[in-house]
């Protein structure tokens, strides 16, 4: 039985070129990238992004304008709230003060917020 025979210097070398030629070759042999097919595949990615890009604004806007109309709504409801209590103005208990006070202060609140 033989025994194994460790590849030597040079025979590494000529391995080692041997792969880079067929790595070479191989790449050689891919056909070439075609221009006009490159240039539509980059339009194309260029409009699906552009488009996302639309919507993603149109949704940042929208939830936008949404939430200042409940916060006109809002402050609409405490005005008219404001404007019958005024026209009432009958003597209120503590109780019914501090709870006054603390929607003022959670109207404030919402307003300093939105």
């Amino acid at each position: 039985m033989k025994r194994y025979k460790e590849p030597g210097f040079q025979e590494r070398i000529g391995a080692a070129a041997r792969a880079r030629t067929g790595a070479l070759d191989h790449l050689r042999a891919k056909p070439p990238i075609d221009e006009a097919a490159a240039a539509a595949r980059l339009a194309s990615r260029l409009a699906k992004e552009a488009a996302k890009r639309e919507k993603r604004q149109h949704a940042l806007l929208a939830a936008k304008a949404l939430k200042h109309a409940k916060a006109q709504e809002a402050a609409a409801a405490a005005a008219a709230a404001a404007a019958a209590a005024a026209r009432q103005k009958p003597v209120l208990t503590e109780a019914e003060r501090k709870a006054a006070r603390d929607a003022r202060y959670l109207a404030r609140k919402k307003r300093a917020s939105s």
